[in-house]
């Protein structure tokens, strides 16, 4: 067994997750071992990996669909106790460039070990940054730029983060019960109020995501407006935590998007508002537990 294991959650996207692990086999500086948690794809995911034969690959199905969130929580849990030193968790449209991991390494020498999280610089496939992944500095503004090495941020996405199994055992896992939206930056966020975190900006993926758009209801397709009930919902777990600036950014945040919802020439505006606040006030009575290990 190695001492890094690099988590993958995929549900139903082959061919990318297939990018993805070649991605990951390609990896310069350090051996790693590769743990693909499906979310019960119905796309011949297992047939694929199984038929890849590759040595270091691990499969694992958690049996249902479990969102994002869910397979992160599942995959950290096994990865963590299967006795591994370092942790690297993505998703399956991630495309880790080269020397990501070697500049992720690099990273926690120079940091002796002292820190909560590090995080990768998330590129789009023009080359550009993404803009779904940019990390912030504060619970409310995105950091600056990646004009040094290591970046000082509080909250970064699942797409590329490295932490040590000591800091899951310490902090607990993603909560799964979030299904899919800001399972990330809460649990970003839960390590970094105690711990300094990272942005480490020689370490690069590539972010091929389906819909690079920021997480609007005002502006999404109408397939996607049943899962905001989990963003609205997610995110006051994530704010009142907080204080009271956390729920102004709140009611600021969806006050916004429901005037963008108003003036905007999308269909059944009501019936969107109505996702924005029941989805708020359920989120105002909804207090998940910590997963522990």
């Amino acid at each position: 067994m190695n001492q890094i294991a690099a988590v993958v959650v995929t549900y139903n996207r082959k061919d990318l997750l297939q990018r993805c692990l070649q991605c990951l086999r390609d990896q310069q500086g350090a051996a790693l071992d590769l743990w693909v948690i499906d979310n019960a794809s119905t796309d011949g995911t297992r047939e694929m990996v199984e038929g890849l034969g590759w040595p270091n690959l691990i499969y694992r199905n958690t049996g249902s669909n479990l969102g994002g969130a869910g397979g992160f929580e599942w995959g950290l849990r096994v990865a963590a106790k299967a006795g591994y030193e370092y942790l690297w968790l993505m998703d399956d449209d991630t495309l880790p460039q080269p020397e990501a991991l070697h500049a992720l390494l690099e990273a926690d020498g120079r940091c002796k070990g002292e820190y909560g999280w590090l995080s990768s610089r998330a590129l789009a496939p023009d080359g550009k940054d993404q803009p779904m992944n940019i990390q912030r500095k504060s619970p409310y503004r995105e950091i600056d730029g990646f004009g040094i090495p290591l970046v000082p941020a509080v909250m970064a996405s699942f797409v590329s983060l490295f932490l040590r199994a000591e800091t899951v055992r310490r902090f607990g896992l993603p909560i799964g019960d979030f299904f899919i939206w800001s399972d990330d930056w809460e649990y970003t966020r839960r390590i970094s109020r105690q711990l300094p975190c990272y942005v480490v900006t020689a370490s690069q993926v590539v972010h091929a995501m389906k819909n690079p758009t920021v997480v609007n209801i005002a502006t999404d397709v109408p397939d996607r407006w049943p899962r905001y009930r989990y963003f609205y919902r997610n995110d006051v777990v994530l704010y009142r935590r907080e204080g009271i600036q956390g729920w102004l950014w709140l009611l600021f945040k969806d006050g916004w998007h429901s005037v963008q919802v108003l003036t905007g020439r999308g269909p059944r505006k009501f019936f969107r508002l109505g996702i924005i606040w029941k989805s708020f006030w359920t989120g105002v009575h909804y207090f998940p537990p910590i997963p522990r290990l």
